[in-house]
C-alpha cells in the first residue's frame, strides 16, 4: 500500500483504468545523490535570521524562498541533510519535496460537435451539469448570478492547474491574466487540456457556458505538458494568487501523503503537509475562498489508517484543510459518481462531475454513455467531455464567485462563503450531513436567494 499512496496522485484515465505514479521513496537514494527538500521554520510568517547559514552548514543550497510562509526549497547532496538541519532550533520540520499531480479526469473524450452544426448552442444540447447547478440558468437572472459584481469590481477565480487556453473563443473575454510557476515554461498557455476544461466550467461564455459566465478566470500554471508539480511551486502559486487579491482559488489537484509509524521510521512527508496548510491558511487569511477536489479513486478518505492498508501509519488526501471547501462528484441523476472519493468529515459538498450513465458497469466497463460526462472547453477552440472531481470542484469555485459577486468584492469572509454554499445545498442522500455529498448538492439559485 505504501508504494501506491506515498506522495502520489492516483488518476483514473480514459476507460477508467488505474494509473499509479512512482514514489520518490520507493528506491533508496545513493550516497551523494542530489535531492530536493522543503524546510519549514517555526515562524510561519517570515524566515528567521541566519537561516541561510543554517542551510549551508547542513550541506544544502537554497533553490527558492517562500518568505511569507516561513519555508525554503533546498537541494543537497548530503545524505544526512534532514537529520542535520533538524538540529537547528529554528526549524519546525523538514522533508523530501513531494510531487503533486493534477487530478486528471476519471474519464474523458473529445466531443464530436459537428453533428450539432458549426455555431450550435452546446449549452442547451449538452451541458446538463451547468443546468443542474444554475437551475436551467435561473440563477443568472439573480443579482450577481452571472458573476458580475454588484459593485462593478471583477470577481476573479484563480485556476491553479495546467494553464488555460486564453485564445479559446468561449474563454478569451473572461480571461484576466496568467502566471506560470513551471520551470522552463514562462507562458500560462495550457498544453494539457485539464486547466482549460476547469476554466470553462467556471466562466465560459459562448457555445458552452460556465456557472458564472461573467466571472473572470486567472491561470496560475503549475503543471507542464506532462508530469507533476513540486509542492513548493503549488504553495508559491497559492500564495501569489492571494497576494494578487483573487477572490477564489480552485485546486483540482492532489495526491496522498503517507505518514510512517514513528516507532519504525522518521516521518517523511510532514513538511509537505505543513507547507500546504500554511499556504491555504495564508490565502484564507487574505480573504480567498479555497476549493479543492476530493480525488478520483472511489475510496473512503475519512480513515487514514484504513487507507494505508497493511502498512503502519496513516495516509492522508493532500492538499487538505478543514478551512477549504472539499468537493465530491455527482452524476446527472444526482448520484455519487463511481470514481469519487468520499468520507465523513472530508467532504463539504457535492457538485456535478459527470459519469458514464446508469447502465455503466465499472467492473466490466460496459454500458458507457459519454453524454453523462461534463462538456467544457479544451485547447484549440475545441470542446471535450470529462468526468472527475476535477470537474466538480470548479463549479463550486464558480458558485463561491457568484455569491461574492452578489455581496460585493471583499465583503464576505471565506468562512461566510463556505457557510452559504453548504447551507444552500440540496439534501440528496442522508438527512443532514453525510460522507458522500457532505451538506448536499450545490445549488446556485438557493445560494443567491
Amino acid at each position: 500500500m505504501k508504494n501506491k499512496f506515498v506522495t502520489t496522485a492516483l488518476a483514473l484515465t480514459l476507460g477508467a483504468s488505474v494509473a499509479f505514479s512512482g514514489s520518490p521513496f520507493s528506491v533508496n537514494a545513493e550516497l551523494g545523490q542530489e535531492k530536493k527538500y522543503i524546510v519549514i521554520f517555526k515562524d510561519q510568517d517570515k524566515l528567521p535570521a541566519g537561516y541561510g547559514s543554517e542551510i549551508s552548514k547542513a550541506g544544502g543550497q537554497i533553490e527558492s524562498k517562500l518568505d511569507k510562509l516561513g519555508a525554503v526549497e533546498v537541494v543537497s547532496h548530503n545524505p544526512n541533510f534532514l537529520s542535520d538541519i533538524k538540529k537547528s532550533n529554528t526549524v519546525l520540520e523538514a522533508g523530501v519535496q513531494n510531487i503533486v499531480q493534477p487530478d486528471m479526469a476519471a474519464v474523458e473524450e473529445t466531443a464530436i460537435v459537428s453533428q450539432y452544426g458549426q455555431g450550435a448552442d452546446l449549452y442547451n444540447t449538452s451541458q446538463w451539469d451547468i443546468k443542474q447547478v444554475t437551475n436551467n440558468g435561473e440563477s443568472w437572472n439573480l443579482p450577481g448570478g452571472t458573476g458580475k459584481s454588484v459593485d462593478g469590481n471583477d470577481i476573479v477565480v484563480a485556476v491553479i492547474d495546467t494553464g488555460i487556453d486564453y485564445n479559446h473563443p468561449d474563454l478569451k473575454d473572461n480571461y484576466a491574466y496568467g502566471k506560470s510557476f513551471v520551470p522552463g515554461y514562462p507562458d500560462a498557455m495550457d498544453e494539457n487540456s485539464h486547466g482549460t476544461h476547469v476554466a470553462g466550467s467556471i466562466a465560459a461564455k459562448g457555445r458552452v457556458m460556465g456557472v458564472g459566465p461573467d466571472l473572470k478566470v486567472a491561470a496560475y500554471r503549475v503543471f507542464g505538458p506532462t508530469g507533476g508539480a513540486e509542492t513548493s511551486h503549488i504553495a508559491d502559486a497559492l500564495m501569489t494568487a492571494a497576494d494578487d487579491n483573487v477572490d477564489v482559488v480552485n485546486m483540482s489537484l492532489g495526491g496522498y501523503d503517507w505518514f510512517q509509524d514513528p516507532d519504525y521510521a522518521t516521518k517523511e512527508v510532514v513538511a509537505d503537509v505543513r507547507l500546504f496548510n500554511r499556504a491555504i491558511q495564508y490565502a484564507i487569511k487574505k480573504g480567498v475562498t479555497v476549493v479543492g477536489s476530493a480525488g478520483n479513486n472511489g475510496v473512503d478518505i475519512s480513515s487514514p489508517g484504513k487507507l494505508s492498508g497493511d502498512d503502519k501509519g496513516a495516509t492522508h488526501r493532500s492538499p487538505s484543510s478543514q478551512t477549504m471547501i472539499r468537493v465530491s462528484a455527482g452524476g446527472q441523476l444526482k448520484n455519487l459518481a463511481f470514481y469519487s472519493n468520499y468520507g465523513v468529515g472530508k467532504i463539504d459538498v457535492m457538485a456535478p462531475g459527470g459519469d458514464l450513465g446508469p447502465n455503466y458497469d465499472p467492473v466490466t466497463r460496459t454500458g458507457r454513455d459519454v453524454t453523462y460526462l461534463c462538456l467544457s472547453t479544451i485547447p484549440g477552440g475545441k470542446y471535450g467531455y470529462k468526468g472527475g472531481t476535477s470537474m466538480a470542484a470548479p463549479k463550486t469555485a464558480a458558485l463561491a464567485g457568484v455569491i461574492i459577486a452578489q455581496h460585493g468584492k471583499d465583503k464576505l469572509s471565506p468562512s461566510q462563503v463556505k457557510h452559504l454554499i453548504q447551507a444552500s445545498s440540496e439534501d440528496i442522500f442522508k438527512r443532514g450531513y453525510d460522507g458522500e455529498s457532505g451538506f448536499g448538492l450545490i445549488n446556485a439559485v438557493n445560494a443567491l436567494n
